[in-house]
């Protein structure tokens, strides 16, 4: 968004019209190797999902009647807190013992996966269930008031308060993403906002990223992952603050 309106002068319908396609590229480009490594939780994705989706519609209703700048202050204060508790946990390459709640144990919303760097076999419990729905719903909330990408928000619930390993919590929502913006997608090509000429460069670059990221965040350390992560939450978070107060 800020490459495409500030350095190329774009307007910010069409902006935002292919930055919701790019974001199914993002999700299209590395499902395949998230999927194929056993990273993606579909069931855990499938539970928010009816979180995030709720969320978006509601957000997309609300848009017009309330100040975005309180919403901006508010999701960017969230966000700092959550970067906060993960910088506490930088050095945790996995969560300690989980203990599955009710909700997870019916839906058998554990999983697992190899570990290429750590040489084993990775099993995982959720927790959170419940608390973890009602931040996707805010996290949908935001998507659809701010018009921003809210998988940022979905890796941090995840990652703190259902405690799945950082890879699936990752990967997981990588998928999550996808679904919500295919969505918000046919709205853009129908209004035509959707600009080939631009679209489809965006696309392209994005979905060599996305292929290239998944590559390399399976062959990482998780704590490496996190240096990456936190800076960029962080980054978000003062972002947001700054669109509120400015």
């Amino acid at each position: 968004m800020p490459t495409l309106t500030l350095l190329f002068g774009m307007p910010m319908r069409t902006a935002v019209a292919a930055s919701t396609i790019s974001i199914i590229a993002t999700s299209t480009g590395a499902a395949v190797a998230f999927l194929h490594d056993r990273l993606t939780n579909t069931r855990v994705a499938m539970w928010l999902e009816m979180g995030t989706s709720t969320g978006a519609l509601t957000g997309a209703i609300l848009a017009g009647y309330l100040n975005q700048r309180f919403l901006f202050i508010l999701f960017g204060v969230l966000l700092a807190y959550s970067g906060y508790n993960m910088f506490k946990t930088r050095k945790a390459e996995l969560p300690g013992e989980v203990v599955p709640d009710r909700v997870s144990r019916r839906l058998d919303l554990g999983g697992s996966y190899y570990d290429r760097l750590l040489g084993k076999r990775i099993d995982y419990q959720v927790t959170g269930t419940l608390p973890g729905l009602v931040i996707m719903y805010f996290s949908g909330a935001a998507a659809g008031l701010l018009g921003i990408g809210a998988g940022i928000f979905k890796v941090s619930a995840m990652d703190q308060v259902m405690h799945m390993p950082f890879k699936a919590s990752t990967a997981t929502s990588n998928f999550m993403i996808g679904v919500t913006a295919a969505s918000g997608a046919v709205v853009y090509f129908a209004r035509g906002d959707v600009k080939p000429l631009v679209a489809g460069p965006v696309v392209l670059g994005v979905l060599l990223g996305a292929v290239v990221g998944a590559r390399l965040m399976v062959r990482m350390k998780t704590t490496t992952i996190r240096k990456f992560f936190i800076p960029l939450i962080i980054y978000t978070a003062i972002e947001m603050i700054y669109r509120g107060i400015r």
